[in-house]
């Protein structure tokens, strides 16, 4: 009784007005950002964060997290109709959903898409209202050494769990950790690694830093390349998936709901993994694997129900834990920060109208992208016509505004313009953003926490090895380590990001 008490807490909340119309924003910007390649959730929210000042911290999150899930539908649009993933998740859609759109079958396969992550998100929302209430019942018993643990376990995860190369992923992590430290140091009060630059006694901005590695190096990359908006697929057609079409999606759906689920707990798991994942088991237990890459109907279904499913659940360690899974669960954590709100299992009883007035917009949220996503396909098609050449200046305009009004400080232009130019590079060497982005967030509470642990335990370090589940969390840390070190891991791991390269 008191999960559906507190759901109809959730619903009271979401269904206000103010926040029926942030969660319709946020579905439509996030299927914006997702139709239009290049431009992608973790800017979006990076630009848009300093509008939450101004917002109530419900409606300021339920427009984030709109725009998150909302980025996966839109993504498949794109991948389908044009074969340009909006999204890195969208990528596998394109093998086989723009096959299927040369087939004729483009209103067939953004249906499938459609309906498959509505499934998903539906699935994946009830799982995160039914498990988060006992994961943050177990998470109050945390001390800071099993809090420094799992950080440990978490950035570990998000290596361990990166696509591409594994040493580059643990360089960005450590680098993302060093950035942290950079400030006045909260225990003694002085400044450490400012190079005697008095902006950066605050520290550096994790929304300064996401907007250049994420916004404006991906403004540099797109602009290298040539308009590739020419083979738009003008005959959408019926948007009715036949018989044998709906007879291969559907278990396929439900496998990738349940995969997209479970990756999507995981630090660094997401939305990403778990489309690629899908694709790979779906070709696996398939009875026609030849059939895949030419428009089979399962090739696109579970890539697209995992990568939403995926992205629903990683708010479990986020409003749990105070864990981010990813780049934009760690913007959402500062979201939250702005508003004063600790993220951690105290959310649902100190906030609990945020808490479940969140979990509860994402059933109306994923409802809104069906009914918003069909119907608009003619335009999502018009929009794609337009030249990157001219939708790029005012990307950047809206990228600088919002860096500069993060603290009305110039500084943090170029801060943004440094970091876009770094970010710039790491992409031609095939590092990462993300890594960086979650060192930079967990970094400052890694420390705080593995302070409080020594002071609580006078200088002794064996306190994290003492301590039963704060010694569990390393001993699992350390497995995950053994584990991907595996040379049949190694070659498993490269056979699912093989499409990515």
């Amino acid at each position: 009784m008191d999960l559906l008490d507190n759901l109809m807490l959730g619903f009271s909340v979401a269904f206000t007005a103010e926040n029926l119309v942030y969660c319709l924003l946020g579905c439509l910007l996030g299927t914006l950002i997702g139709v239009l390649p290049g431009i992608g959730p973790v800017p979006t929210i990076a630009m848009l964060l300093p509008i939450t000042y101004i917002l109530p911290p419900v409606a300021g999150l339920i427009m984030l997290a709109g725009i998150y899930y909302g980025a996966q539908y839109g993504g498949s649009t794109t991948a389908i109709l044009v074969a340009l993933p909006g999204e890195t998740s969208a990528v596998v859609t394109v093998l086989d959903g723009h096959q299927m759109a040369r087939n004729g079958r483009a209103g067939a396969a953004l249906a499938i898409a459609a309906l498959g992550s509505f499934f998903a998100g539906c699935v994946a929302t009830v799982l995160l209202a039914g498990f988060a209430p006992p994961l943050a019942q177990i998470a109050f018993k945390f001390g800071p050494a099993e809090y420094f643990s799992l950080m440990v376990l978490g950035l570990i995860g998000a290596v361990v769990l990166a696509s591409g190369s594994l040493p580059k992923a643990i360089c960005m992590i450590l680098l993302g950790l060093l950035l942290g430290m950079i400030g006045t140091d909260v225990n003694s009060g002085v400044a450490r690694f400012d190079f005697g630059i008095p902006e950066l006694q605050d520290g550096i901005d994790f929304a300064v830093v996401a907007m250049g590695v994420f916004g404006f190096s991906e403004i540099m990359n797109n602009l290298e390349l040539r308009d590739q908006r020419v083979d738009i697929t003008e005959k959408v057609g019926s948007l009715y998936p036949n018989k044998t079409e709906f007879k291969e999606a559907w278990p396929a759906v439900v496998r990738g709901t349940a995969l997209g689920s479970c990756l999507g707990i995981l630090p660094g798991g997401g939305a990403v993994l778990s489309s690629f994942a899908s694709y790979t088991l779906e070709k696996k237990i398939s009875k026609q694997p030849e059939r895949f890459g030419k428009g089979h109907p399962a090739g696109l279904a579970g890539p697209e129900s995992a990568n939403n499913a995926a992205a629903q659940t990683s708010f479990i360690p986020l409003l749990t834990l105070g864990i981010p899974g990813n780049a934009v669960t760690a913007l959402m954590i500062g979201a939250m920060t702005i508003h004063n709100i600790q993220p951690g299992p105290q959310v649902m009883s100190s906030h609990p109208e945020l808490f479940w007035g969140l979990i509860a917009s994402m059933w109306i949220g994923n409802l809104m992208l069906v009914i918003l996503n069909l119907p608009l396909v003619g335009l999502w098609v018009k929009l794609l016509r337009v030249p990157y050449r001219i939708l790029f200046p005012a990307i950047l305009v809206f990228c600088t505004v919002g860096v500069y009004s993060l603290n009305y400080n110039v500084f943090d232009i170029w801060v943004t313009a440094a970091f876009g130019l770094i970010g710039y590079v790491w992409s031609k060497l095939r590092c990462e953003g993300a890594p960086l982005l979650l060192g930079l967030v967990l970094g400052p509470m890694m420390e705080e926490h593995f302070r409080r642990a020594l002071l609580l335990s006078r200088g002794d370090y064996s306190t994290f090895f003492t301590r039963p589940l704060s010694a569990s969390l390393l001993a699992l840390a350390l497995l995950l380590v053994l584990v991907v070190a595996l040379p049949s891991i190694k070659k498993k791991r490269a056979e699912t990001f093989v499409e990515e390269e």
